[in-house]
């Protein structure tokens, strides 16, 4: 009998396949970590063993004895059982500002092979794992290291969050661009409404789908409350449509 989590699921069989995907997103503040969140229910309800992990993360509190970033948290509630932060956050930065500058200022240089590691450990334990990324596509980890070159040198297929609001549809076939120039497939997109006031909603979200070259996944209108699990309803059918179809189901149901 496989062990038992502290949330009563249980980690797949390290044999079994496994479905991963690089979440970025057009800009910071646009609810990628929202709509991680919401990935990550919608998977759990299509009955995978599903996690969540947050390479780098900037601004972090210390709760319980450790550094807590907010995001590795959310990620770490909505998955299916919790990893341990080492291996969904092994970067938790204090202070709240670019990463890069975070990491200077605190002595500490960001290793891919690092975070390859905490991946490969996560991969073992469970059927799908969506590792999301900071702030946009190309955001500096080092003087000679960013965003686009983590997410090349893992090279998992790229899910883009488009947070929906005047200058959204720039940022989005600029970011598909970006993402094409460094050789990774954009597999799909979500539309994330975090302006409830937009103007034209449905004509800018006609535009990105006539352009990006990708399927849009879903649509996940404005939620006041932040209640992933009732928003992951709306991915449910783009994911099994475009994602998850192959992705294996293990004993692990969260």
């Amino acid at each position: 009998r496989p062990p038992t989590t502290p949330s009563g699921s249980s980690p797949k069989n390290a044999n079994q396949d496994m479905t991963a995907f690089f979440i970025t997103g057009t800009d910071t503040e646009i609810g990628k970590t929202f709509v991680t969140c919401t990935l990550l229910h919608a998977a759990r309800a299509r009955g995978l063993c599903a996690l969540g992990m947050k390479p780098v993360a900037a601004g972090a509190e210390m709760v319980n004895g450790e550094f807590l970033n907010e995001d590795a948290a959310r990620l770490r509630a909505a998955g299916s059982f919790d990893p341990g932060l080492a291996l969904l956050n092994p970067y938790c930065l204090n202070s709240p500002i670019a990463p890069h500058i975070a990491a200077a200022e605190e002595g500490v240089k960001i290793e891919p092979g690092k975070i390859r590691q905490a991946f490969d450990a996560l991969v073992a334990q469970t059927d799908v794992v969506f590792v999301e990324g900071v702030g946009g596509f190309r955001v500096p980890l080092g003087d000679d290291y960013d965003t686009a070159d983590l997410a090349r040198d893992m090279g998992l297929p790229v899910i883009l969050v488009v947070g929906m609001r005047l200058g959204c549809i720039n940022h989005a076939l600029l970011s598909a661009e970006a993402i094409a120039a460094r050789g990774l497939r954009l597999v799909g997109w979500v539309a994330n409404q975090v302006d409830p006031a937009m103007l034209r909603f449905d004509e800018n979200l006609d535009a990105l789908v006539r352009r990006l070259p990708a399927p849009l996944l879903g649509v996940v209108r404005y939620q006041p409350d932040g209640d992933a699990a009732a928003a992951a309803a709306g991915l449910q059918p783009g994911l099994d449509a475009q994602l998850l179809d192959g992705a294996s189901r293990a004993t692990c149901v969260g």
